[in-house]
């Protein structure tokens, strides 16, 4: 048998990457005759968006000397390059007049610009597919490739936002045509309410709704409620959205929105659990454990019939990191057609930060992830609503109201968020002080005790504080909210009529 021999590989051709350097020189030259040119395209273009390295160290030096206000010309760049090698390899300084020599670039500046800026674009792209390839490529046992994809489209993501800081400059009357349809959808939804409401009357008149672009921070100590009470509110936004787009309301009039829940403690059929115990009135532990009747089944099929086009999207992978976050909001926002209009994130102690932040320490972790949870809500111009645990600290005080100084590991998640919020149930401490329970027999003053701490269940039972401890928008206080443990429902508080519970169960 005539043995096969493979031949050996072509070269391969040296590959051009995309570039013009005429253009970049003529741009450059143009800037220095004319520094106007330099002020009008020093904010769309960077120094790595030139492909020659000493075009990018003059425009680099170009753009220096226009933040300070001072002149840029061949005479005044000139001692910045009279030791530069590439510059020398070009023929000295002198190359910075020989830029200048026609003039060529003033006429089409915000042309060739927008060339050196597309062709670093297709420049980038090429090196990210290399970059995929490469790691494509490894099959060793570290290899995530899910983790590959979402750092393709980040890559992707950067690439497509770099260089749109012009984009994002708007004129006093965009600015204020927003303004006023935020005040006309405010008007419209009955007053109190210009962002994404959070089903709660009180909670709304207290902040105005949910904001685009605002972070806001949901926190609370163990056993308060505050993964209930973000699950109402994530429920009610997309209730809300469900039943404005039956009643024919257009999409940008609605004050509901297609929701985004990402629950890094919970799996999703927990908290789909937890809402259709609340819709269905039937207790979740009921649930849980299939103790219901054959009528609370048909109420449970009927409350998933009713929601089963519910617009509530849930994650619930482990371990999130915060860049990954950022791709799955992305990736979830393009697919709803630009439609995603509030993210939930429960909770921010179990994001990640990026490995280099996590060297540096579990303090700079959390800047870190709350910074990326700000940015996220300005990028995609969504509230973003992060739950956030409490340091232990609240329970050494008597009071055991939460106050901004127990934000859990850092004082940026109060730096970065425009509101935060915090969920007190006084209930919760005072069933944990139940004296010991009377039985015939005992001494007249453990009755006297217990009836003491029945009264005080009393008077706290099924409530629960919303303190609204920082507000960019508006003032701090506190909302009284009615809380029911076994639905885990939050509802809006009627005053001294509501009807207490049986807690002594």
């Amino acid at each position: 048998m005539a043995t096969a021999f493979l031949s050996p590989p072509a070269t391969p051709e040296i590959v051009r990457l995309p570039q013009n350097i005429e253009a970049e020189a003529a741009l450059l030259g143009a800037m220095m005759i004319d520094n106007r040119v330099a002020d009008d395209v020093i904010d769309s273009l960077k120094a790595e968006h030139f492909h020659e390295p000493v075009h990018a160290r003059i425009f680099d030096a170009i753009v220096r000397l226009r933040r300070e206000d001072l002149i840029a010309s061949p005479v005044t760049l000139r001692p910045m390059f009279d030791g530069d090698p590439g510059m020398k390899e070009l023929g000295g300084p002198g190359y910075l007049a020989q830029l200048t020599g026609s003039g060529a670039g003033l006429i089409g500046a915000k042309q060739f610009a927008r060339q050196i800026y597309d062709l670093a674009m297709l420049r980038t792209l090429i090196e990210v597919g290399r970059g995929l390839v490469e790691r494509a490529m490894d099959t060793s046992e570290a290899v995530d490739p899910v983790s590959q994809i979402e750092d393709a489209e980040k890559a992707l993501f950067d690439v497509a936002g770099d260089g749109n800081s012009t984009k994002t400059v708007k004129s006093f009357a965009e600015a204020a045509t927003a303004s006023v349809a935020m005040a006309e959808r405010a008007l419209n939804s009955g007053g109190h309410l210009s962002g994404v409401t959070t089903g709660l009357d009180s909670i709304n008149a207290k902040i105005g709704g949910m904001h685009h672009s605002d972070l806001m921070i949901l926190a609370g100590r163990p056993g308060m409620g505050k993964t209930s009470l973000a699950t109402n509110i994530a429920f009610n936004a997309a209730q809300r959205w469900m039943d404005d787009m039956t009643a024919g309301i257009a999409p940008e009039k609605s004050v509901g929105a297609k929701t985004a829940f990402f629950s890094l403690e919970m799996s999703a059929d927990q908290l789909a659990t937890r809402i259709l115990a609340e819709q269905s009135r039937i207790s979740s532990e009921a649930l849980r454990m299939g103790k219901i009747s054959r009528a609370e089944f048909r109420q449970l099929a009927d409350a998933a019939t009713d929601l089963q086009n519910l617009p509530l999207f849930i994650d619930d992978t482990a371990g999130l990191t915060i860049a990954a976050l950022h791709t799955r909001v992305r990736r979830l926002k393009r697919n709803l057609k630009d439609q995603l209009g509030l993210v939930v994130v429960d909770y921010l102690q179990l994001l990640q930060g990026s490995a280099k932040a996590s060297g540096d320490g579990r303090v700079q972790e959390i800047s870190e992830i709350s910074r990326g949870l700000k940015t996220l809500a300005k990028d995609m111009n969504v509230p973003v609503l992060a739950l956030s645990q409490l340091s232990r600290a609240v329970e050494q005080r008597e009071d055991k109201r939460p106050q901004l100084s127990d934000l859990r590991e850092s004082g940026s998640i109060e730096q970065d968020a425009d509101i935060v919020m915090f969920v007190y149930r006084e209930d919760y401490y005072v069933a944990a002080k139940e004296p010991k329970r009377p039985k015939e027999g005992d001494d007249a003053r453990i009755f006297e005790d217990h009836a003491k701490w029945h009264m005080e269940m009393e008077r706290v039972f099924g409530l629960a504080e919303l303190i609204v401890a920082k507000q960019r928008h508006g003032a701090t206080g506190k909302v009284i909210l009615k809380f029911e443990p076994t639905i885990t429902r939050f509802s809006d508080y009627v005053g001294e009529g509501y009807a207490v519970g049986d807690y002594g169960s």
